[in-house]
This record gives C-alpha cells, structure tokens and sequence, in this order.
C-alpha cells in the first residue's frame, strides 16, 4: 500500500508520521518532528504560524527524499485558536495563543449581557475563558484592526490547510469548539456572532471529518519538486483524532486524551444539552462520523512542563523520566492541589503557584522538584477520578475502566495511580492517538477500511495496550476525601 502522511500538531510539539495499512495492519513511521514555542512580543504571546508552515513543507521534503510519494495528507492540532485572512488572501498578524491575557474578563462579561443559559443551549460548549467566542470579543470590544480588515476565519488546521491547497474551508470538529457552532442547528449560530460584534459572513461552510478539500499547490509542488498530493480533512481537533483512534471493542466507553490537556469523556450519538450539563461545565464537541464527544477540560500536564520550565530557568535542568523518578520516592499525598485553579491558567512560575495554593489551603508546601511533581501527578489522578464520576453521571453509562491516549501515558506512574484512584483498570495506548485518528480517516474516505469501528479494531491489533489494574484501594479512596475536602470539589 502507498503511504499516507499526518501532521499532527500541539500545542508544545508537532510531528509529521507516515502510515502504511499492510494485510490490516497499520505500520508508521515518524519523518519529522518539531518544537512548537509561542513568541512574546510586548504583551501579546502569539503562535509562529509561518514556522509551523515551514516545518510542514520540511515533511514534505523529508518524505521526497525518502522515496515517498503519500497518496493524501491532513493536519489536526489544538482547538479554539485562528487566524483571520484578509483582502487579496493574506494572512493578517499571528494567532494569538489561548493562553494570552487579552481575553481576561471577556467570558464573564458576556455571559452576564447574554446569559449563561443561551450561550450553552446554542453551543452545548464548556465555558472556559480562552474560547474563540471570546478571544473575538475581545478583538471587537479593543477595536482591533485585525477584525475590521478581515474577510473570512480559519482555525489553525484550515489556516495551514491554505497556505497548502489555497482553498479555505472550516472542519467541523474544530468548528464545534469555538462556541460559536450550533449542533443543533448544524451550523454557525448567527445569533451569538452578531451579539459579539462579528459579521457571520467571515464564516465559511463547514465541511465535515473524511472530506477531500484540496490539493498541493502549484507553486508549492514546484518549490519543492514534488508531484499532486490530496489533501483531506481529518477530525481536525486533535482530541477529534485522539478518540477516533480509541482501541475500544465496546460501544460505550471513556476516554483520556493526555498530554498538554487533559481530556476526559465519552463518545455519543447526539449533544447532551441541558441544565445538569451546563450546571457540571461539559462539553459536547464534534467527531468523526456523526458523532459527539461529551467531555470535560482538565488542566493537565501543562502544569508539569511549565514548572521544567520553571526549573531550566533556574538552571537546574531535568528530564521528564528524572523528574517522575525524583516524584516515585517522595511521600504519598503530602499536598494535593486543584489542577483547573485558574492560577494555574497562564505561564508563569509555577512551582511557586503551586507552593501559595497549598498554603493558601492549610497545607505544608511541597519544596523540591520531587514533591512538587508528586503533586501534580496524584492531583490529577484524582481529578480524573472526579470527572469520570460526573461522565457517568451525565451520560448514564457505567463504564468499566478507562481508555488512555496520547502522549502522556509515556509516564507509567501516572497510569498506574490513575488506575489506583479511579479503582478501575486503565487501559494505555497507543501513544501516537491524534496522528493514527488522522491517519484512519484519510483510509476510511478512500476505502482502505470500512468505518470507524473496523479502524479501532486494526489499531488495537496494531498497537499494544498496556493494562494497568488498581492498587493500594484503601490508601488512594483516603486521598480522594482528603482532595475533594480541600478543593471544594
């Protein structure tokens, strides 16, 4: 079989794979990968998008020079984030990064003019203060000039889409994200855009996750010697391509998507819209092939990887196996903190965050590197523990134990006390899920395989799974009443 290439970007790294399906078996092969840093500059913190692009062509050439001609290509990243073209087709000024101050304030103030309960029963949308919905509020209440000379929006996969093919289209599991996207509806909701001030008419159709939306460029094909390559859109939201590549056998299951971002839910037929959801701040994103995924936004390990950062500034450098190393001989449980504290938003000192909530909370603050990442890491276990519990609640479904993917199930400790807090198995692998969500679709839309559920069958086959059960159940169902006494949760 020829092979298929998937970029998968986020939101501190980006890879280029190739995929090859030989006799039902999926093989890849990693042919490039790449840091992805925010700029600052002054007090805007920005994505280089033109990089991103370069490194994408670098791919490309990679694979040319391999002996590789892949057959079709698509790109999933992080969500909420654009860039807005303007006159002539030109890109006007950087994406700012979600994580930028210039939404501070936003989300409260309109939810206050247009209430809560319309923007969630429009949108179905968890309410975080980064959304698209208000990264372009704020724009329109700032004046911004990007916003009046703009002609149409793309997120960040339909951005690099058309640097690639020239084409502009929207993708609907990014799409859903923005809070701005009526499932009901199945369609931009006019409504709320009007009400912050954008004109509907920069939003374009919304194509769906299998769609073929272009090719190669000319003059791209002719900078790099490279021949026409179609270009699809995969479930572009890369949490959308993490939990189509889920090895699940079952109809109902729940799924981790760990890295950055922790992302847990369940996969369902139609959004789940209504006072409990919104009371619990779910959210209910687009996926592949008709489906939904009702889930909850955890802080995730961002926390870990800004303390490195932390810690690189001071001079002390350590790897992530030393750092989980270092955490493994601390004592169990010594403070525990709320992963989704808005103090643990933005990027910043963050051991030091993490040393004034636990004083703040009565406890004694960790002081090495060790403690302060058995915090992280036993916090979020036993917040994993929490949101399943309201998936359950929410979905009506018991589930059994609990799928884990993405690139953050590399950290063992982690699975194994996500089991020993959730009191049920966990299920790790594959590690690559964005990339072979990506990968599948592109297969499914050119026939290579029949529908989702075969492609979970072949990826289980393909892949292994490791099978972490609970342990130490006493001393972990002790923590998780200690957690939920100090966070309020």
């Amino acid at each position: 079989m020829p092979s298929i290439l998937a970029y998968d970007l986020g939101a501190s790294s980006g890879r280029a794979l190739l995929g090859r399906l030989n006799d039902r078996a999926i093989e890849v092969e990693e042919l490039h990968r790449f840091g992805n840093d925010p700029v600052a500059v002054g007090d805007r913190l920005q994505w280089d998008i033109l990089r991103l692009f370069h490194e994408i062509k670098q791919a490309l050439l990679k694979a040319k020079l391999a002996g590789e001609t892949p057959a079709s290509l698509a790109i999933d990243s992080w969500a909420v984030d654009f860039g807005l073209i303007g006159r002539g087709g030109e890109l006007l000024g950087n994406p700012y990064h979600y994580r930028d101050h210039h939404t501070d304030g936003v989300m409260e103030r309109l939810k206050a003019s247009l209430t809560t309960e319309k923007i969630f029963s429009r949108t179905g949308i968890q309410f975080l203060p980064f959304n698209t919905i208000y990264q372009l509020a704020a724009l329109n209440e700032a004046n911004s000039p990007l916003l009046e000379g703009a002609e149409r929006f793309l997120m960040i996969p339909d951005l690099l889409r058309y640097f690639l093919t020239g084409e502009m289209h929207n993708e609907f599991s990014n799409a859903t994200t923005t809070q701005l996207y009526n499932p009901l509806d199945g369609g931009w909701d006019r409504e709320l855009l009007v009400a912050i001030g954008v004109s509907p008419s920069l939003f374009g159709d919304v194509v769906q996750p299998g769609t073929r939306v272009g090719q190669i460029r000319a003059s791209l094909m002719d900078e790099l010697g490279i021949g026409a390559i179609p270009v699809y859109a995969a479930a572009e939201h890369d949490t959308g391509s993490a939990v189509a590549a889920v090895p699940a056998l079952e109809g109902d299951f729940a799924y981790l998507s760990c890295g950055t971002w922790s992302l847990m839910g369940t996969e369902v037929d139609r959004p789940i819209i209504n006072e409990l959801a919104q009371e619990l701040n779910f959210t209910n994103e687009g996926g592949a092939y008709g489906t939904f995924r009702l889930l909850k936004n955890i802080m995730g390990l961002w926390i870990l990887q800004e303390s490195r950062r932390a810690w690189e500034r001071a001079g002390q450098s350590y790897s992530f196996p030393e750092l989980v190393a270092m955490a493994e001989k601390e004592p169990a449980f010594g403070a525990l903190i709320e992963p989704d504290d808005p103090m643990f938003l933005h990027a910043g000192d963050m051991p030091s965050r993490i040393r004034q909530y636990c004083a703040s909370t009565g406890q004694t603050a960790p002081e090495s590197p060790g403690a302060i990442v058995r915090c992280i890491l036993e916090s979020l276990a036993l917040k994993y523990r929490y949101v399943l519990e309201l998936t359950e609640r929410l979905s009506g479904k018991t589930f059994s134990g609990l799928h884990m993917v993405g690139g953050g199930i590399q950290n063992a400790l982690l699975c194994q006390w996500s089991a020993n807090a959730l009191g049920k198995p966990v299920w790790a692998g594959p590690v690559e899920g964005s990339a072979l969500g990506n990968l599948v679709v592109q297969w499914i839309a050119q026939g290579e395989l029949s529908d989702i559920w075969e492609a979970r069958k072949v990826i289980r086959d393909s892949f292994p799974v490791v099978n972490y059960e609970p342990q130490e159940r006493q001393l972990w169902e002790e923590a998780y009443g200690k957690f939920r006494g100090l966070t309020g949760l």
